[in-house]
């Protein structure tokens, strides 16, 4: 056979995966249409087959199309595994990371081991706490990189949105709620801002909400609300078929965003490369998008 799979030719595949289409893959990778076209043709001539169905209104992919998506991204993966370990200068050096308990147990964590493996000698130092822990972290210059959650209205424009999220007031469906007396409210600890704007615009309404159980993790907040032991805020990831979204009877929370944000001031090689890293997957698959 001496057909090939060009490298660059299945990160455009990949691109128009993770970015619905040959024209937002083209403004992504910084290329004409038709140079991302040509790129696919040539995938399409090697394997003799049609990759993208091009009906409108249909399925972007075809079968063979989808298949060949699977492979990329490991074909992807190993190509650039061997090219970081085999290269002449690798990284070394020291990430000063934290995160929040959902973007640690997210897709995060699998680019992490991931990146690790690329770069050994690279030594990746992890903190994990609420969102507002974290930015004064990174403010104070204790981190170098900071994945956490922010309000969709405070991302900066240097901020890598991982994925963006839907917030939602919540209860067990066994949990009588009477809006005229004092409510029972679960919520995070002091640094968690889904609690800071619940005790002030979420009361906007003139509901009267009783904390009565702060708890760090979102597990916990979970087990409770189906406990049935009052309301809560929770994101749309955290929301499962067994807790109620409470409709019409509090302020709409605002939406909510997964952002990577560096420190300006620290930017270096190796912290470069993990955003790279990450903005990689972010454009190969869609992992870590959050179930709204």
């Amino acid at each position: 056979m001496n057909e090939r799979l060009e490298i660059d030719a299945l990160r455009a595949l990949l691109a128009i995966a993770a970015h619905g289409g040959v024209t937002r893959a083209a403004e992504h990778l910084a290329l004409s249409q038709s140079a991302v076209s040509h790129k696919i043709r040539r995938l399409e001539q090697a394997l003799d087959c049609d990759l993208l169905a091009r009906r409108a209104g249909g399925p972007l992919f075809t079968e063979a199309g989808l298949r060949l998506c699977d492979y990329a991204r490991r074909i992807v993966a190993l190509h650039d595994e061997a090219l970081a370990g085999l290269g002449k200068k690798p990284l070394s050096g020291i990430i000063r990371l934290g995160m929040t308990e959902d973007t640690a147990t997210s897709g995060i964590a699998r680019i992490l081991g991931r990146f690790t493996r690329l770069y050994p000698d690279v030594q990746v130092r992890i903190r994990t706490s609420q969102s507002l822990n974290v930015q004064a972290w990174l403010k104070a210059r204790e981190l170098d990189v900071a994945v956490m959650q922010v309000f969709h209205h405070d991302i900066q424009p240097d901020d890598m949105i991982l994925f963006e999220d839907t917030l939602h007031w919540v209860k067990s469906p066994d949990f009588n709620l009477d809006v005229s007396a004092p409510i029972p409210f679960l919520s995070f600890d002091s640094q968690c801002f889904y609690r800071q704007w619940g005790l002030t615009d979420g009361q906007s309404q003139g509901h009267r909400l009783n904390t009565v159980l702060e708890c760090p993790s979102a597990a916990g907040i979970q087990s409770a609300v189906r406990s049935g032991l009052g309301v809560a805020l929770l994101n749309g990831l955290h929301v499962t078929p067994d807790i109620e979204v409470i409709a019409d009877k509090f302020p709409q929370p605002p939406a909510i965003a997964f952002v990577a944000r560096t420190a300006t001031s620290r930017r270096n090689p190796v912290v470069t490369a993990l955003i790279e890293e990450i903005n990689q997957e972010g454009q190969s698959t869609i992992p870590l998008k959050a179930v709204s």
